[in-house]
């Protein structure tokens, strides 16, 4: 409870400084209620409510018990969060101040909230604050909206930076090997190919015709790798010393490996966007679809995007360029890598990125929001690009979008169907080998008891006829 409090006043350095000090703090405010959380549970549930700005049943029912209700003046409620602050209003119908004085008084409450609450000392309060950050943010890493959007991110950032990489490496085996055999450049185009032959050939003396089928296998051309026999014979490359050969060779090693990997990761990603986002990905392509979710965030990010910021998604330099000076704004962004507008004429350009944006924005949410991921609606909303791309051309009118939704809502309905059926199957054939296991389990233990009781009554039957035999010697001697 607030005594009193000035709104001017509290920006002053002096006011500020009184926070500090715990006697001028409590003349000002006085704790009226305290209601500690009954488990850590109950807290942890608590602090993910006032993150998400939910007002919790425990914090309703604190300040319905505790907030005075009577009198002329109605009581306000300081709340540090807006978005909490706003749900509040509308839950309690309450007066609600979230800015201005509020948030040094919670500055205040907070320094001095274990000298207010009495058996409460600073390192107990701590100790907890420490325990519940602790929990709250393990809950925050398990529980991840965005699937396994942060997977497709890493991936084409790598990808990209492999790209950058592979290219510069080559151009410097390019160079290197160049000064020994220079015609080998003009006849291999291809980087991988070209370090693959380098690290083939090594010195271009030693080429023979033994090695023809070996280089035709890489190139996968017959005439190729007879020219790269006929160049060798007649370079102009100077000679190389046997250690320059073997650096070369290892570091064309190391572009073809990082050639391979690359050609994995990509297969990778391709796998995962079937997983994450399989009608935007059958919509618009894996690549350019995983370049959509890494710029935009998350995928749900992405689906919370008017179709308007997807058409220019990577083109933010070029429209506040535009906006500035006053010119021509971009009509496409990363969208523009797609294979529709390649092959859309130049004044359909426009249309068909809008319409392929509009498409996209519908495939994202899908992905994001669908339970079953299919790509049943991203075919078909492909198949409505591609008909919106012949109608530009040709002028034959495309379906309409209702009928195509119709379709698509009867297939993924009959998929989504089949994929939860699999899914039981392969729940209850798991469950039984559990089971298998179990049994398996409790059957070997059995056995091993009875043994052991088998043998534990051998040892006691021998025992006693032990005893029994020195008790009769005993009682003969006696």
């Amino acid at each position: 409870a607030v005594k009193e409090v000035e709104d001017i006043g509290m920006l002053l350095p002096q006011v500020e400084q009184s926070v500090l000090n715990l006697g001028k703090f409590s003349s000002v405010i006085k704790l009226s209620a305290f209601f500690p959380f009954k488990s850590a549970q109950g807290a942890l549930e608590n602090i993910n409510a006032v993150s998400e700005g939910v007002v919790h049943a425990d914090l309703k029912l604190f300040l319905e018990t505790n907030l005075p209700s009577g009198g002329k003046k109605k009581a306000m409620l300081g709340v540090s969060d807006a978005k909490l602050g706003a749900a509040l209003q509308e839950e309690l119908n309450l007066s609600i101040q979230t800015g201005g004085a509020v948030a040094e008084i919670i500055r205040g409450v907070r320094l001095h909230f274990h000298s207010l609450v009495k058996g409460l000392t600073a390192q107990a309060a701590s100790k907890a604050q420490l325990g519940l950050g602790h929990s709250y943010s393990r809950a925050k890493v398990k529980f991840n909206v965005n699937r396994a959007d942060n997977m497709i991110i890493q991936s084409i950032a790598l990808l990209d930076q492999l790209d950058k990489d592979i290219n510069t490496f080559s151009m410097r085996v390019r160079e290197w090997y160049g000064y020994h055999f220079p015609e080998l450049i003009k006849i291999v185009n291809d980087n991988s190919m070209y370090c693959k032959l380098a690290k083939l050939i090594g010195n271009r003396k030693e080429l023979t015709e033994e090695m023809l089928e070996a280089i035709e296998e890489i190139t996968m051309d017959s005439g190729k790798a007879q020219a790269i026999l006929d160049a060798s014979r007649s370079s102009m490359g100077m000679d190389i010393s046997p250690i320059d050969l073997i650096n070369i060779e290892s570091f064309s090693c190391r572009v073809v490996s990082l050639t391979t990997y690359r050609q994995g990761l990509q297969e990778y990603l391709r796998s995962k966007m079937g997983q994450v986002a399989p009608n935007l990905a059958a919509l618009i392509g894996e690549v350019v679809g995983a370049r959509l979710i890494s710029h935009a965030g998350s995928l749900t990010n992405l689906a919370k995007y008017p179709a308007s910021t997807v058409q220019i998604l990577g083109a933010e330099k070029a429209l506040f360029r535009a906006l500035k000076t006053r010119g021509n704004t971009p009509k496409y962004g990363l969208i523009f890598h797609s294979t529709f507008i390649g092959r859309a004429a130049a004044k359909n350009k426009g249309r068909i990125s809008r319409y392929l944006a509009n498409k996209c924005t519908i495939a994202s949410r899908i992905d994001c929001f669908s339970e079953v991921p299919t790509s049943v609606y991203g075919d078909k909303l492909r198949d409505q690009v591609e008909e919106r791309l012949a109608f530009y051309e040709t002028g034959d009118a495309p379906r309409k979008n209702l009928d195509v939704m119709k379709e698509a809502v009867a297939q993924a309905s009959e998929v989504a169907a089949e994929i939860k059926r699999k899914l039981e199957k392969k729940e209850k054939k798991k469950k039984k080998r559990e089971k298998r296991k179990l049994e398996a389990l409790s059957t070997a233990e059995g056995d091993d008891e009875e043994k052991a009781n088998g043998e534990a009554e051998v040892h006691v039957s021998n025992t006693s006829s032990v005893v029994f035999s020195t008790g009769v010697s005993t009682w003969g001697g006696l």
